[in-house]
């Protein structure tokens, strides 16, 4: 928010940048300048001063010229056009004999984020790659990479000159400088932009100068490496020799990064990939106890995802996962995880008695975690884990309970073995539940066990009273079916508390869900007892649903890819979603693709959909996605041009603006204007233009009474072949989008 009297500051601090004496006496000079900045920093806009600014910039001072580029840099995006002026400016400062000052200038020059910039900057930074201070060259090299940055997802190649002098840089002495900023220059593909193989000199390069990089360094190599594709099997184990000594590193980045490469590259010998897991278990599990929560948490993340592949493989290191007092919440979750999947014969009892300690934690979430975990072992290990859980009941502690209650309610239908010790335990616990959860799960359990528990009718007659004050409609939908459950095991002893809950569901409650509930029970005891018995006699238990449950073992191949990145972390749908998200942020929307749009909803049926992602290739005809034209200018180049091609193409039913609107515009034709649905005739104007500017005009023109769309296409250069591939282009989408009914 601007100050009050702002603009008595600005006009102030411009009549002083512009008065001879001030610019005369040096530090008066510099402090005005500062004052600026300072006034800029909080908030007010100084923008009016940029001419001055600009004037300033003309000094020796080196300090000075840092403050007026910092102010240059902040406002260049709002005034372009004055931001021009500064460039000649810059240019004369990268030819300064100060290597500061060259750099300083080179740097302030590729920090200016406004369009028409790249065509300025592009001799400066290849006179900085080539400059004799090692300072300018590295401003150089991070240079090159953020003019890639700033051509976004496009396919633009870095200019040629650059690439050379970026390769010679690399192969020459003191090659660390170059290197950040050549790979970060390829590391745009890790977000998003077109993914490019490395030639097989340049990879052998990089594999003999890694031991002399920073672990940085390293890492960045590793990563960067996995675009390699070695050319035989020879050179494939050549490779994996040289890069075994990182698998011993002390930092945990470039082990992980290395156990990646090993991971893609052996891809097709299960073997070595398994010997590699084998080799880190080590680093990882230094990892999973590191003073660092953040380490710690990313390790566990990356075990876990090793077990899925490696079931047990950590199995006699599994107190390394035992929880500490001082751990934050989220790591011991992680670590409750990971027990839970190494259980075997030998640790069991230790891991549960472990758990259990948990189950009395000071932080309920957590300690229901713990209550949950054991539920799952005790699929497996069934009479000690029920042993346990009853035990906990006897704490009469709410949170525990309620845990303790729908985990018994799970086990029951997965373990149908431990139903009798489950009915025995829980008398009593209904006292020590408010949570609507465990309410459920109780209400249940009475319901379907009910003729096992004696005082099952008597706890459901309780909740029956208290119907009124009950504020979640799931438990009283719950309520409804356990009744009428249990009633058709003990009916003298539901009979009437039924009858009361379902009148007082259909004539006072106002949740229409739980008045249907209660409708539909009530005509379904009208069509007679057999019909209640038929739909609600349904099994008590599955086991079978445990397989369901049980992951399989996955091949490595399957998250190989993802390993070493925040997908273990955040989870592949959740992680692909942020980086969506992200790269709209960077550069803006993105316009569908054939495979979204062939997903996103009803409009296009199963049937339609292959076509629609399987347009034909075209030849060499690739249109371009950001084509923008008026309509103003559409109509004059429509009425200077001659018809190319017209054609008569058959339609089925009515027709869909947005669906063709969307299906034109996944093949990158932008819909100029459309007639309304159900105009007579129905009429659409289009346009789309190749990669080598050739122009694309049509006309469709539907005609009702012949059930046909005429197609009229103008070419502003005749191109026959490029004309046949945008005809077959549009012929599979409107074909398509016709055959909708």
């Amino acid at each position: 928010m601007p100050y009050l009297g702002s603009e008595d500051v600005v006009k102030e601090l411009k009549k002083a940048m512009c008065n001879p004496h001030i610019q005369a006496d040096r530090l008066r000079y510099r402090n005005v300048i500062q004052r600026v900045i300072r006034h800029m920093t909080q908030g007010l806009d100084m923008s009016s001063v940029f001419m001055e600014m600009v004037k300033a910039s003309a000094t020796v001072d080196i300090v000075q010229k840092k403050l007026v580029y910092l102010y240059m840099c902040t406002y260049a995006p709002l005034k372009p056009d004055l931001a021009l002026l500064a460039i000649n400016t810059l240019c004369k400062d990268c030819s300064d004999p100060n290597p500061m000052v060259r750099g300083l200038a080179l740097r302030s020059m590729c920090s200016l984020r406004m369009p028409g910039v790249q065509e300025y900057i592009q001799q400066p930074i290849l006179n900085g790659l080539r400059d004799k201070a090692s300072y300018v060259r590295r401003v150089a090299v991070l240079g090159c990479a953020k003019m890639h940055n700033l051509q976004g997802d496009s396919e633009v190649v870095i200019w040629g000159p650059w690439v050379n002098e970026l390769y010679s840089l690399l192969r020459g002495p003191g090659s660390n400088n170059c290197l950040k900023g050549r790979l970060e220059e390829n590391s745009e593909a890790g977000r998003g932009a077109v993914v490019h193989p490395i030639k097989h000199q340049f990879a052998h390069h990089l594999l003999k100068t890694i031991s002399k990089l920073d672990q940085w360094g390293q890492g960045e190599v590793l990563n960067f490496l996995l675009r390699y594709q070695p050319r035989s099997e020879e050179e494939l184990f050549d490779i994996l020799n040289l890069l075994d000594s990182f698998l011993k590193s002390s930092s945990p980045g470039v082990v992980m990064g290395a156990t990646k490469l090993f991971l893609i590259l052996a891809k097709n010998f299960p073997h070595v990939q398994k010997d590699v897991l084998v080799r880190v278990k080590g680093p990882l599990l230094a990892a999973c106890s590191s003073e660092s929560r953040e380490l710690c948490f990313a390790a566990l993340c990356h075990v876990r995802q090793i077990l899925h592949s490696l079931p047990g493989h950590f199995s006699s290191h599994y107190k390394k996962f035992f929880c500490s007092y001082s751990e934050p919440h989220y790591i011991k979750l992680q670590k409750v995880e990971v027990l839970c999947e190494l259980v075997n014969d030998e640790n069991v009892q230790q891991v549960l008695e472990e758990l259990r300690g948990y189950c009395t934690d000071v932080s309920a979430d957590f300690a229901q975690a713990a209550i949950f975990a054991i539920g799952g072992i005790a699929r497996t290990y069934t009479d000690q884990c029920v042993q346990i859980l009853t035990e906990l009941l006897g704490l009469r502690q709410e949170h525990i309970t309620t845990a303790v209650v729908q985990t018994f309610r799970d086990l029951v239908w997965l373990c149908p073995q431990c139903t009798e010790a489950v009915c025995q335990a829980l008398p009593g616990c209904e006292e020590n539940i408010q949570d609507s959860e465990g309410k459920q799960a109780l209400i249940w359990l009475l319901g379907v066990h009910g003729e096992r528990i004696p005082n099952a009718p008597y706890v459901l007659e309780d909740f029956v009273e208290n119907v009124k004050s009950e504020t979640f409609s799931a438990v009283k939908m719950e309520l409804l079916t356990a009744l009428l459950r249990l009633f058709l095991s003990r009916p003298a002893e539901c009979q009437d508390m039924l009858g009361r809950l379902l009148y007082y569901c259909i004539e006072e409650e106002k949740d229409m869900a739980v008045r249907d509930r209660g409708l539909f029970y009530y005509r379904l005891l009208l069509a007679g007892i057999d019909e209640v018995k038929q739909i609600l006699g349904s099994p008590k238990s599955d086991p079978s649903l445990g397989l369901l449950e049980d992951q399989a073992e996955r091949p490595v191949n399957s998250w190989a890819s993802d390993f070493n990145t925040l997908v273990p972390v955040y989870g592949k749908a959740r992680w692909a979603t942020i980086s969506k998200l992200q790269r709209t942020e960077r550069h803006g929307p993105e316009l569908p693709n054939p495979a979204s749009f062939a997903t996103s909803g009803p409009l296009i049926p199963e049937e339609n959909k292959e076509r629609i992602q399987e347009l034909p290739d075209s030849g060499a005809l690739t249109l371009v996605p950001n084509h923008q034209i008026t309509a103003e200018c559409f109509e004059k180049t429509w009425l200077s041009l001659k018809v190319a091609h017209q054609q008569v193409l058959p339609w089925q039913g009515a027709v869909h603006p947005d669906t063709l609107q969307m299906a034109l515009q996944v093949v990158n034709i932008q819909t100029i204007a459309m007639s309304r649905p159900g105009a007579q005739p129905w009429k659409a104007y289009l346009s789309a233009q190749d990669d080598s500017g050739c122009l694309f005009l049509t006309e469709l023109l539907l005609d009702r009474e012949h059930v046909e769309m005429q197609v009229s296409v103008k070419q502003n250069e005749a191109r026959t072949e490029t004309l046949s591939s945008f005809i077959s282009v549009l012929e599979t989408v409107i074909g398509t989008i016709g055959d909708i009914k």
